[in-house]
């Protein structure tokens, strides 16, 4: 405890007299520490400078705070003594610093109540910069110790830091956008609070309109939005179990790996390639419509435009999810129930439906949920196959960056994606949170699980055979868009538009896609160590400790999962555009958005390496005289390698491939990979667009290679000893196939 305020105070009390307190526009090093010009600059000057030189005497907390417990730490006090000053200190300055931040900003008051309690200010602040970020976490770090001093977290300083960092993360990351957006819905144009504001919105007969049933055009957004989602979510857990039975039961003996690739693939793949080949193959100058009206003299249209287009792009996107889902479902299930059925004399038939599916059933409810949660939240097959068809997602994005933008009725429409997406959330905590599916104990065991039924088996056939069909000519034809001239037009073979995108001249990078491809390399590869350390942190913290408040906190940080991207991007948007955390246009807020974005993944990934993991190695580090930090470096970390490399992996690939999330925060400087792209569609330029998605599955691929040559296979083999002498079987459900 003592170490932990020790270090940082020091830390915090060197930011505040050496780091600029507010951000810098050309970074640290323009400052001069030579000759003491730095304390009074009025830009970039520390904090002790801006209250010397500048005459902020609001900053003080951030010098006196950290001398109260740099003395603290020093001083020969009592323990409960020197705990109670480190409480005091840390909470107390970083509560005032944050009072002071959200208090007075560009033009002085933040809030007309202040200015009527404290009259006119002549102050003026900006957003903090690497002074008084620094500051306020040392201060976070400072008020753990404190906690531990008092007994809280076993007295353990790691836990208790983890414990403060990881809150204070989600409460600025997650917590207060989200609430700042709900708040916007209540706010009229002119920025006024008026609860009925958002009333007015939500009443627009374009949300709820129900004219389609009468003859009408269209129905309302929401309407539109509640039919896809439901329809995508069927068709995708479908077509999710029938690939899960062929792939683990289907008794396929080459195919079945290729199968599992195959379905996956679509992850690693740019939201919107797979609707843009679909307008390749079904557009109306794509080649299915051209082959009807040659040799049938049929018109197709602009079909692919609307309902069926974005029911058939979300369902190539989303299968994988499902797949992911019931795969591990299927391969979890003890085949000791099934052989008993057969034991009682009930034929395959019976068995599969009175024993098998039963048991899928939380593994479907799941995946049927996440495909909801995930078609409600699509904007970039919306965005491209939309058409007429408007949905929740593209609406909040044209209200943002439409010509009439309204930012009062983005947030309006984002609180209602949002309460959808939380009904579904909590639906599905109650339907799986009180049950325990647990597949893999110590207990031996070697049944084998019974082959599928015929008709079963022939339907699966039929259904996962001829989506891969379509599924591998959609991928080659949209990708042979990218090798010629202008698709439905000219066929003539060329590498123009990879030219175009990815030319070198003098040795200088001149292709119109080099920008956002390294800017996408750049913040991947920055926020997937980020997201996969806090994904480990936090696992640790949830399953080795037990404090106040951790259901909620374990709650918030699913919460960024549970809200669609397009409701995120807003969000960010609104929070972090005013000081004091002014981060808007930067690269930053980008990062900020991919870690608590994709935060969840790597925390249920480390929660179920951790569950395997037992208590009583834990145990016997803090026995032999270690800590927290001591148990989490030297007994666990070896331990969750695996799940660190599968965050990293997962954490990176959704960083280059995700657009909902960051389509409001990208700017000429920080313009990603996928948002070129899917400009480049919106322009027509489908040549560009796929040579430069083509580059970024290619990059993403050979990511996926080196991690899964370092991490390996792990193998369960829980049926690995009945597997060879059983004849016929498919290498699929052979050793390791439960990996």
């Amino acid at each position: 405890m003592r170490p932990a305020g020790l270090w940082s105070s020091t830390i915090a009390l060197l930011a505040a007299l050496l780091l600029p307190w507010y951000l810098v526009q050309d970074g640290i090093g323009v400052l001069s520490y030579a000759d003491g010009g730095w304390l009074t600059d009025p830009d970039g000057a520390p904090a002790l400078g801006m209250i010397l030189a500048e005459g902020r005497w609001w900053l003080w907390p951030a010098v006196l705070a950290p001398l109260a417990g740099l003395a603290a730490a020093l001083l020969p006090l009592s323990r409960s003594a020197r705990s109670w000053l480190f409480l005091l200190a840390g909470g107390v300055g970083v509560a005032l610093l944050a009072a002071q931040g959200w208090s007075i900003g560009p033009r002085g008051w933040m809030a007309p109540w202040l200015q009527t309690a404290f009259g006119e200010t002549e102050a003026r602040q900006y957003g903090i910069g690497w002074g008084g970020t620094l500051v306020s976490s040392a201060l976070c770090v400072l008020f753990a110790a404190g906690l531990a001093g008092r007994g809280a977290f076993r007295g353990d300083a790691f836990t208790a830091t983890v414990a403060v960092v990881l809150t204070v993360a989600i409460g600025v990351f997650t917590a207060l956008p989200i609430l700042q957006m709900m708040m916007g819905a209540f706010r009229d144009a002119a920025g006024a609070f008026v609860p009925s504001a958002a009333v007015t919105r939500l009443m627009d007969d374009r949300l709820w309109g129900l004219g389609c049933l009468a003859g009408a055009p269209r129905c309302g957004v929401v309407w539109n939005t509640l039919l896809l989602a439901l329809l995508t979510a069927t068709g995708t857990t479908a077509l999710g179990l029938a690939f899960a039975l062929l792939v683990t039961r289907g008794r396929l003996r080459f195919i079945a790996r290729p199968l599992r690739w195959l379905t996956v693939l679509p992850i690693v793949t740019p939201p919107f390639i797979l609707g843009l080949g679909l307008i390749l193959i079904f557009g109306r100058s794509g080649l299915m419509s051209q082959a009807a009206a040659a040799w049938f003299g049929i018109e197709l249209g602009r079909w692919i435009y609307g309902l069926p287009g974005l029911l058939l792009a979300q369902l190539f996107a989303f299968t994988p999810i499902a797949f992911l889902v019931l795969i591990g479902v299927v391969e979890g299930l003890s085949p000791t129930l099934e052989e008993a059925s057969q034991t009682l004399r009930a034929d395959e038939k019976i068995t599969f439906r009175t024993v098998t599916l039963p048991l899928l059933l939380p593994g479907l409810a799941n995946a049927f949920l996440l495909g909801f949660v995930e078609s409600i939240a699509d904007f970039g097959n919306a965005v491209v196959l939309g058409g007429s068809f408007n949905v929740l997602a593209t609406e909040i994005f044209f209200a943002v960056v439409g010509a009439q933008a309204d930012a009062g009725r983005a947030a309006s429409l984002s609180l209602v994606l949002l309460l959808l997406t939380l009904i579904v959330f909590f639906l599905q905590q109650r339907l799986t949170a009180r049950k325990s599916y647990v597949s893999i104990s110590g207990k031996g065991d070697s049944g084998l699980p019974p082959p599928l039924p015929h008709g079963v088996r022939r339907l699966c056939m039929i259904v996962a055979g001829s989506w891969a069909l379509l599924t591998i000519g959609l991928y080659v034809l949209a990708f042979v868009g990218g090798f010629v001239e202008v698709w439905g037009r000219d066929y003539t073979p060329t590498l123009r538009h990879f030219e175009k995108a990815f030319s070198i001249e003098g040795g200088q990078l001149t292709g119109l896609a080099w920008n956002s491809v390294l800017t996408t390399l750049e913040l991947a590869a920055l926020s997937a160590p980020i997201t996969a350390a806090l994904g480990i942190l936090a696992a640790w913290l949830f399953s080795r400790t037990n404090f106040a408040g951790k259901g909620a906190l374990e709650f918030a940080t699913l919460l960024s999962f549970a809200v669609p991207g397009t409701v995120i991007g807003v969000a960010y948007l609104a929070a972090f555009n005013l000081p004091p955390l002014e981060l808007a246009g930067t690269g930053a807020i980008i990062v900020a958005c991919f870690v608590f974005r994709n935060l969840p993944v790597g925390l249920r990934s480390g929660m179920a390496a951790m569950a395997q993991i037992d208590h009583s190695l834990d145990e016997a580090s803090h026995t032999l005289g270690g800590g927290g930090m001591d148990a989490f470096r030297r007994v666990v970390l070896p331990l969750l390698r695996p799940a660190i490399v599968a965050g990293l992996t997962y954490s990176f690939v959704r960083a280059m491939t995700t657009v909902s999330a960051v389509i409001f925060l990208v700017t000429a400087e920080t313009e990603l990979a996928t948002v070129f792209i899917v400009n480049r569609i919106i322009n027509g330029d489908y040549g560009l667009a796929i040579s430069t998605s083509l580059v970024l599955i290619v990059l993403m691929l050979a990511v996926l290679g080196v991690m899964n040559l370092l991490v390996g296979r792990r193998r369960i083999g829980r049926r690995a000893a009945a597997i060879p002498a059983a004849p016929n079987l498919s290498p699929a459900t052979g050793p390791g196939a439960a990996a």
